[in-house]
């Protein structure tokens, strides 16, 4: 498909989705009734809930989109080689998309939509919990690719809850080309162990703010906040807090009384409890002892890890051994430790005097996202059209054969 048709397909999908909002609001409204009556969390509530506010963004997405430059056939290089043959690379799409995610409705279209820009086909296989709005969703967009010439399968959505069709699914090697796991550890892992089809890993957000000695504290303070409390069922929310040795007397009292107004739950080292207690938090609803598994955990929730490390070098080895490779930040004035700091962590967004929140497609500028990787092949940290396709070569001679 041509880049005018691809685009015309992609503005009537905002207007189907425009055009039924009420359908959807009422497919959405049966998942969040079974999301409660199993007790989901708040914060998976919130990611599970379709306002109208939800799909202006997958309108505008979707118009967004179609305002990209089509990746599709770009030329990336070209040379002529000695005996005349001229070499040309350019990007083709991958052919056939697998995404597999949770409780994410709105991945749906976004998804979809960054597939059709650059030319590829979708399987989706949307979460149980999701499944009543995503199959509206899918059902709009499809009818909405048909009215524009497609075939309505170019987008098409696994319809079983099965566990093992998503291990089907994995299992199609040579008939999808690549699958893209978004939500849980659990999920992403059971993919990397088991998919015969290549997958590219998004990633757990194991995301770590180091206070350094140098750090300016009501920039700290604004940054904990913004990046723990915002919004805290996502990838990108702040779940450990590193404070240098050097400060943590000045700097640990006043953390955890904001983090406390905040509700936020410390699970804290023995210095960081200390402060705690001596601000007169409660022991159990306000903060606990952290274990081992705290240092590395992904909460979800309005719960923080908060350590005192001696110095750089310890915050910078700890978040490489806990961390998940996703965002990691440094606050701090001295621009020597900034840059250390930006160098050594290895992650796939590491940021100086900022919040982690910012760790998303729209905010770098790239578009609507497909997700956000944290390996180190092929795509890495957050990715839109250009990580959905590859390239071939494209040569032209004039009868040249190889002596």
């Amino acid at each position: 498909a041509g880049t005018r048709k691809k685009n015309q397909a992609l503005r009537k999908i905002a207007q189907k989705l425009d055009e039924n909002r009420v359908l959807i609001f009422a497919e959405n409204e049966k998942d969040l009734e079974e999301g409660r009556k199993n007790g989901m969390s708040a914060a998976l509530l919130d990611r599970l809930a379709i306002t109208g506010k939800v799909i202006d963004g997958l309108m505008e997405s979707a118009r967004q989109i179609a305002e990209m430059e089509d990746p599709v056939g770009e030329e990336l290089s070209r040379s002529v080689r000695p005996n005349g043959l001229t070499v040309q690379k350019v990007r083709v799409p991958f052919g056939v998309i697998g995404i597999i995610y949770e409780a994410r409705p709105n991945v749906t279209a976004d998804a979809a939509g960054i597939c059709i820009r650059t030319g590829n086909a979708c399987i989706l296989r949307g979460g149980s919990l999701a499944y009543h709005s995503c199959a509206m969703i899918s059902e709009l967009l499809a009818d909405a690719l048909e009215t524009k010439g497609f075939p309505r399968e170019a987008i098409s959505m696994i319809e079983s809850t099965d566990r093992e069709a998503t291990g089907e699914l994995m299992k199609l090697r040579g008939i999808v080309d690549v699958l893209i796991p978004r939500g849980g550890a659990g999920l992403i892992q059971r993919c990397v162990r088991e998919s015969l089809v290549p997958v590219i890993e998004t990633g757990t957000g194991n995301c770590h703010i180091y206070v350094h000695e140098s750090a300016d504290f009501d920039k700290a303070l604004n940054i904990i906040v913004n990046a723990k409390t915002q919004r805290v069922g996502v990838c990108n929310a702040a779940e450990s807090l590193l404070v240098d040795h050097a400060v943590a007397n000045v700097f640990l009292p006043a953390v955890v009384a904001v983090l406390h107004d905040h509700g936020v739950l410390i699970h804290g080292d023995e210095a960081t409890c200390a402060a705690c207690a001596d601000a007169g938090l409660a022991e159990g609803d306000d903060y606990v002892a952290a274990t081992e598994e705290d240092w590395g955990r992904e909460y979800l929730a309005l719960e923080m890890s908060v350590k005192v490390v001696a110095n750089e070098d310890e915050a910078i080895a700890h978040i490489n051994r806990y961390g998940t490779m996703h965002s990691e930040a440094i606050v701090a004035e001295d621009t020597d430790a900034c840059e250390r700091f930006l160098d050594e962590v290895d992650a796939s967004a590491v940021y100086a005097n900022a919040s982690t929140r910012f760790t998303d497609g729209g905010e770098f500028g790239l578009g609507a996202e497909i997700g956000i990787s944290t390996q180190k092949l092929h795509a890495r940290g957050p990715f839109a059209a250009e990580a959905l396709t590859t390239y071939k070569y494209k040569l032209r001679g004039t009868g040249q054969v190889r002596p």
